[in-house]
């Protein structure tokens, strides 16, 4: 599953596999399986070391919140792919939501011009 990467600190990467396994408490071949399952992409470093960010370390708290909850890694690859859409979705629809205001002004100006224009030729 690939996940859109916005640009941001949150995607830095930054945190080694250690590091990132001892945050979420896991053992570092448990984040090795989940990059196997395409649960979670690290970046890697030129020397081939995975390095975490931290909208990785959230990711990763997500599945293992989930996990604990008693869901199965099919089960969270679903739970994961929808927030994935849902975000996608969410933002699809702010950028929408902007676009209606921009129209909605220019109408609005658009339609107080004209009423102008007919006022001043009524007062003519």
């Amino acid at each position: 599953m690939r996940r859109r990467r916005a640009q941001g600190d949150g995607d830095q990467p930054r945190y080694h596999i250690g590091v990132a396994a001892e945050m979420i408490g896991v053992h570092a071949q448990t984040l090795r399986y989940y990059e196997r399952l395409k649960l979670v992409e690290p970046k890697r470093s030129k020397g081939g070391i995975r390095l975490y960010s931290q909208r990785d370390i959230e990711r990763l708290k997500k599945i293992k919140s989930l996990i604990d909850l008693g869901v199965n890694l099919a089960g969270v690859e679903v739970v994961l792919r929808m927030a994935d859409t849902m975000a996608e979705m969410e933002q699809a629809m702010a950028g929408m939501q902007q676009e209606m205001e921009r129209t909605s002004t220019a109408l609005t100006s658009e339609a107080e011009k004209a009423i102008e224009a007919q006022y001043s030729e009524v007062d003519n």
